[in-house]
């Protein structure tokens, strides 16, 4: 095992539907991801589908973290979380447009991730080992503190997930991770300020609306990743709850495809990547 790189594999969403839990189960017993996140507030987030995962990674080679959820169509745990619109979180756009604006509470970010971490507790009898955000809202102004402190106080052995490139490409480049890339950055300082571990390089970024070669992606993504670097992926099983849910759902069938079959395992070896623990 010397001389290889070592990086984590995190399958994001375990929570949102059965289907999507199913294809992630599926890829850790195969030994194809080495994390997954759950969403403590989605409809398939119950202590069955806990158990299974526990079961999947019964072995310790695959760490179970919080997908922290604060945007719609998921509603929040507790009862006076602001702003709203009809029961549930904002939008996306809405939500990072008021946070750049500097219009959000981080006491309310704080209340809400504190239950969704207890939430977790309930469901795995144990505290996550990771936090990060579903659409990276642990990265915005106006959140990222309160998230920040909430992981300090309630799982003070985790690391959280920031999602700046080691190697940027030229500003040109994906837009997405240009905003990542920059949001990552207060981000970091402020969880080294709060002595909250973080990954030191991320990858995972893609507009899923057309449909990309996966396999082309994993290499892009895996080959400048550094020792201790993260991807993220979003495999799945498409079922009723998830189109209800998400717009990405054929692609994560997919990347569930492509991340169960003989070429990733060879692409790891080619790069001199593995998926175990130091």
């Amino acid at each position: 095992m010397n001389g290889l790189r070592r990086i984590t594999l995190c399958a994001d969403d375990y929570g949102i539907s059965e289907g999507v839990n199913r294809a992630i189960r599926d890829l850790i017993e195969r030994r194809r991801l080495n994390a997954t996140s759950v969403m403590v507030v989605g409809p398939a987030a119950t202590r069955e589908e806990a158990d299974a995962l526990s079961r999947a990674a019964a072995d310790g080679t695959c760490e179970i973290g919080l997908h922290v959820t604060l945007t719609a169509p998921f509603s929040p745990l507790t009862m006076h979380f602001r702003p709203l619109d009809g029961g549930m979180f904002w939008p996306l756009g809405r939500l990072l447009r008021a946070a750049l604006l500097r219009r959000l509470d981080s006491e309310f970010v704080h209340g809400e991730v504190m239950a969704q971490i207890a939430r977790f507790r309930e469901l795995f009898d144990a505290p996550p080992a990771y936090l990060d955000g579903h659409q990276h809202v642990q990265l915005f102004p106006g959140i990222r503190d309160g998230f920040i402190r909430a992981a300090r106080d309630a799982a003070p052995q985790a690391w959280a997930r920031q999602c700046g490139r080691t190697h940027p490409s030229p500003r040109f480049g994906n837009p997405k991770a240009m905003l990542l890339d920059a949001l990552s950055a207060t981000f970091r300082k402020r969880c080294a300020e709060n002595g909250l571990p973080t990954n030191p390089a991320f990858a995972g970024a893609y507009d899923f609306r057309n449909l990309p070669d996966f396999g082309a992606l994993m290499r892009n993504f895996l080959t400048p990743l550094p020792d201790g670097g993260l991807v993220m992926c979003h495999p799945g099983f498409v079922d009723d709850t998830l189109r209800a849910l998400d717009p990405l759902t054929d692609q994560r069938e997919r990347e569930h495809a492509y991340l169960s079959g003989d070429d990733f395992p060879r692409l790891l070896d080619e790069l001199g990547i593995s998926l175990t623990k130091a």
